[in-house]
């Protein structure tokens, strides 16, 4: 079974947020960049600011489905503790 990432976007520092999971990283981040759509497109998320990586598309969605059930300030210390600058975090994953 392949692996899964769960990914947050932000229009910028304490933004617009928003969660998702993809089997792909780097190509679901390079697609929400050059070719945006809904949500993404409507509030300009475009910086990469939290990853986790799964061994499972299963256990990543679960994660997924957890996180945007959290509260924005239970996300914003996600963010926070792993990211504290929130840098864009795709040139790291694409090396």
């Amino acid at each position: 079974m392949r692996g899964g990432w769960i990914y947050i976007l932000a229009s910028g520092r304490n933004g617009t947020l928003y969660v998702g999971v993809t089997a792909d990283l780097a190509a679901r981040i390079w697609q929400h960049r050059n070719d945006p759509k809904g949500f993404v497109k409507r509030y300009g998320l475009s910086l990469l600011v939290h990853i986790e990586e799964y061994p499972t598309i299963d256990e990543a969605i679960a994660r997924e489905k957890a996180i945007k059930k959290w509260n924005r300030a239970w996300k914003l210390r996600l963010i926070e503790r792993d990211n504290p600058e929130w840098e864009d975090l795709f040139e790291h994953i694409i090396g």
